[in-house]
């Protein structure tokens, strides 16, 4: 009994000091990221004035763009989301809407908002998707296609959309997204300054609470809600120092899918997104960034932090648990299936820096979590509990987590301003606080579940509630003049009425 017992003794106080070095160290590679980030925001903050963005508009280095929207059961928003992105401010693009057999009422709200009506398919099928059912233009904007399809899954629905893009450059939204006016010509600023571009992402940040109306984010706030409010920091961590503190380094491993812009050749060269991968976002970056190795290409992946996209997060436990653990189930296919980028010098900094990060400090994050709680628990029980040392490991683990995420704020408000009434900014600290107790180990419970799930070969992105945007519903007929297209008319053989949806 006493061999067992200094035994359980000698683990305990290993797992524990274990944990608050892991803790401690991925803390500090937190702040390194924030000292990088304030560093590259400085280069990039003379760069992002709207003198410069008005000469960017009249550039003609500016190449045409396709935007690539993928929609399933998207109902609440879809019109609010499309009509912003039919009046970017830029000088040439066009967007492509897909249809993933929703199951709601998302096709039939197209059909009648945008009067599509059905036209012969003339796309080059490079990459495979499920089947298309129909093609459809609409009557009042000349730059909107929408691609009526089996469901597939969103890389699926990407795929259709690039082989019907009509652009070299191609730009991939979710749904739920609504796009700044001049995000795009922003996002687009590397071509000004000739440089090859393989990808470049932008900022997401949250709408919920967001007044929006005719598809444009009016008054920005942040939710009083506790669930989106935190989730609002949360983005603003992940955008402001994570994304910016790795372009840094030249390793940006993720670019956001609800909001990138990309090269459709080297997409088309890496084969598209691959299906089966729920996060096919992060695993397209790293394959492209092998892909620029192996090929010694130099065009760039980069992220640029003042093109913003709005976009609505869950507001219920279980929505975002769902979502939670396919984020984390998909970071741990990626990691799994790329796993010989790993410390692999051949990889440059993605394999030195950026992968090792992700794998040690993000896969495995909830795993060392997990075991920080078991083992103080069983010195508890086994009255081993060290007060003191709690105190220190609390105050790394939580209380420098939090400060980090004050900094945030902090960063914000010295930059972007996004938020203007007081009662925003205060309630963006109360969260980053709150953030830390109960949320924090409610997302890692979340986390730690994909591991199981990964494991027994669950593929499912799980249900998705929407509640909609806040605001006034889009009118089509008062943003028409906006959007600068003119609508197109019906010829002697086209349909004069809006066809049924066809069906599989």
């Amino acid at each position: 009994m006493t061999t067992f017992s200094g035994v359980l003794g000698a683990l305990i106080g290993w797992t524990e000091h274990a944990v608050f070095w892991y803790m401690l160290l991925l803390n500090t590679s937190y702040a390194g990221l924030l000292l990088l980030a304030i560093v590259e925001l400085a280069d990039q903050w003379h760069l992002a004035g709207d003198k410069q963005t008005g000469l960017e508009l009249g550039s003609h280095a500016l190449p045409p763009i396709s935007v690539l929207v993928p929609a399933y059961n998207e109902e609440a928003t879809i019109v609010s989301s499309v009509i912003s992105f039919l009046t970017l401010e830029y000088p040439r693009h066009d967007v492509v809407v897909v249809n993933d057999g929703s199951r709601d009422a998302t096709m039939a709200v197209m059909i009648a908002e945008f009067e599509l009506y059905q036209v012969p398919p003339a796309v080059h099928i490079r990459i495979q998707s499920a089947p298309v059912r129909a093609y459809y233009r609409s009557r009042r904007f000349s730059r909107l296609m929408v691609i009526d399809k089996e469901n597939g899954g969103k890389a699926d629905s990407l795929n259709a959309a690039l082989n019907a893009a009509r652009h070299p450059y191609v730009l991939a939204v979710d749904a739920d997204t609504i796009v700044e006016p001049d995000a795009l010509i922003r996002l687009s600023r590397p071509f000004t300054l000739g440089k090859q571009v393989a990808a470049i992402g932008g900022t997401v940040r949250i709408a919920n609470g967001c007044r929006v109306s005719h598809g444009r984010v009016f008054d920005p706030r942040v939710d009083s809600r506790w669930l989106p409010g935190i989730q609002t920091v949360e983005y603003l961590r992940a955008f402001l120092f994570g994304r910016l503190g790795f372009n840094r380094l030249g390793g940006n491993m993720i670019i956001s899918g609800a909001f990138g812009l990309f090269s459709r050749s080297h997409m088309l060269a890496i084969g598209g997104y691959e299906h089966g991968n729920v996060t096919e976002d992060m695993d397209l970056v790293v394959r492209l960034h092998r892909w620029l190795r192996e090929h010694r290409d130099p065009s760039i992946v980069t992220f640029i932090p003042d093109p913003v996209a709005w976009t609505e997060v869950p507001t219920s436990l279980a929505v975002l648990g769902r979502q939670r653990e396919r984020w984390h189930r998909g970071l741990i296919a990626t990691m799994w299936t790329r796993r010989s980028m790993l410390f692999n010098p051949r990889d440059g900094v993605i394999g030195m820096v950026s992968f090792p990060f992700f794998f040690f400090g993000e896969m495995l994050a909830p795993l060392i979590e997990l075991l920080g709680y078991a083992m103080a628990g069983a010195a508890i029980v086994s009255g081993r509990f060290d007060s003191s040392f709690a105190m220190l490991f609390l105050g790394v683990s939580i209380g420098y987590g939090a400060l980090l995420s004050f900094w945030t704020v902090l960063l914000e408000q010295m930059t972007f301003r996004r938020y203007t009434d007081a009662n925003d900014i205060w309630r963006m600290l109360a969260f980053a606080l709150l953030e830390n107790v109960g949320y924090r180990q409610l997302t890692a419970w979340w986390r730690l579940k994909a591991f199981y799930n990964f494991a027994k070969g669950e593929r499912g992105w799980g249900k998705m509630v929407r509640e909609g945007f806040r605001g006034s519903p889009a009118s089509i007929p008062a943003v028409a003049e906006a959007a600068g297209a003119e609508p197109v008319r019906p010829s002697a053989t086209e349909p004069r009425t809006v066809p049924e949806r066809r069906v599989a």
